[in-house]
This record gives C-alpha cells, structure tokens and sequence, in this order.
C-alpha cells in the first residue's frame, strides 16, 4: 500500500527541480547527513522486531523466537545483497543504498516471517537487496524521481514479500503459527497459496493506487 501511494504521489509531483537535465542524465541530491540516515534505519529495525513479533498477539507464542530470528536475517541478507550489488556494478559500495537494502530485507519478510524457516528467510532478503537496485535504477532511467526509495522498498520488494509467502512457506511453521498446514510451491504445495498471494497484490493495486492518485489530483488542483 505504501509503495502504491508513493507511485501516485510520485507521479502527480513530478521530479525536484534540478534532478534531470535536458539531455535526460541523472543528477544525484545525496542526503545531507548518512549518519542520522543510519540512525533512523537502525531504529526502524529495532522497532520491527516488535512489529513481527507483536502480530502473534500472545507472548506465549512460541513462533516469536522464530520470527525475531528470520527478521534479523533478512534484513542483514538485503543489506550484504545491496552492497554487493551496488559493489560489482559502479566499483564502490553506496551507504544510503545499503541502508535501503536493510529496509528492502525486513518489507519482504515480513508477510511470510511467521511461515518461512530461517534459510528461506535469508533468501528472500537477499533477492530483496537484489531487487531494491534495479527497481531503483528501473523509476530513474523513466525520471520517475523517488527521494527516499520508497516504491522500491515498500512497493516492489512489497510486492515480491507477498509473493514470497506462495513461493517459501513451510507446513511445520504455518502450522505453529496460524494451527492449520499449507506449503508454498517450493516445498510441494503447488500454486494454490502462490496464486491467493498474487491475488492479493492485483487487489491491493487496484485499491490503493486509484484512490491515492484521485486524491493527490484533489489536492494539487485545490
């Protein structure tokens, strides 16, 4: 939902004065201090532990352990993922990437963090760190101009979270978690859960893209 609304946003604005030349290059606006950046990030982690663990809404759950553990994983499997990345492709690693790429690990396990095991938890975010980079450079090659990263983050790597749940759930966790047994279609559950997951990203479009974009228009013609 969030990256949806930030497309709309996004799109009904248009790009910082200065970000895109005539000639169609790229000018970077970095932020004006990393280490708050790091800051905030490092806060956002911590505060997503409680997120996780909190949707078991009992502290008796014993699926608690597991969760905290796959949300630390994921976020530190999107971050190394990001820099590497970022690494092999402009010779150097990027700080506010990384940090994105932390953010990209703990959206996408999140929907799945309760039902997936830890080695898939690390999987997920490291495609996430994968993803985050190409989304990235995919919006600014189409002068989408996103400041803080944020349809990738949350938009893109939402959406490969929620298709994740489909691909990596595993019937021993989902049944601790939520008392019944379902398998993503890696571990032989078939397509079924992958295309209640893909079912979910088309409905949360069409909800929540429309409605911000309409909104928006109110807004800057008003």
């Amino acid at each position: 939902v969030g990256g949806w609304v930030s497309l709309a946003g996004v799109l009904v604005l248009g790009p910082r004065l200065g970000r895109y030349n005539r000639d169609g290059s790229v000018n970077l606006i970095p932020g004006h201090n990393i280490p708050l950046v790091a800051l905030g990030v490092f806060l956002l982690w911590f505060g997503w532990f409680g997120f996780n663990t909190g949707n078991t809404l009992s502290a008796s759950n014993l699926s608690i352990a597991l969760i905290a553990v796959n949300t630390i994983l994921a976020g530190a499997s999107g971050a190394l993922c990001t820099m590497a990345v970022t690494w092999a492709l402009r010779g150097k690693p990027d700080v506010s990437l990384t940090l994105n790429g932390v953010l990209s690990g703990l959206v996408s396990c999140t929907g799945g963090v309760a039902v997936v095991s830890p080695f898939s938890a690390v999987a997920i975010g490291s495609v996430a760190g994968c993803i985050l980079y190409f989304s990235l450079s995919a919006f600014e090659s189409r002068r989408i101009d996103d400041p803080v990263g944020a349809i990738s983050v949350h938009g893109v790597n939402g959406i490969w979270g929620t298709l994740a749940v489909g691909l990596f759930a595993q019937e021993q966790y989902v049944q601790n978690s939520l008392g019944y047994s379902v398998n993503g279609l890696f571990f032989g559950g078939g397509m079924d859960l992958l295309g209640v997951q893909s079912l979910a990203v088309v409905s949360v479009f069409l909800w929540a893209f429309p409605l911000s974009w309409v909104f928006f228009r109110i807004l800057d013609k008003t």
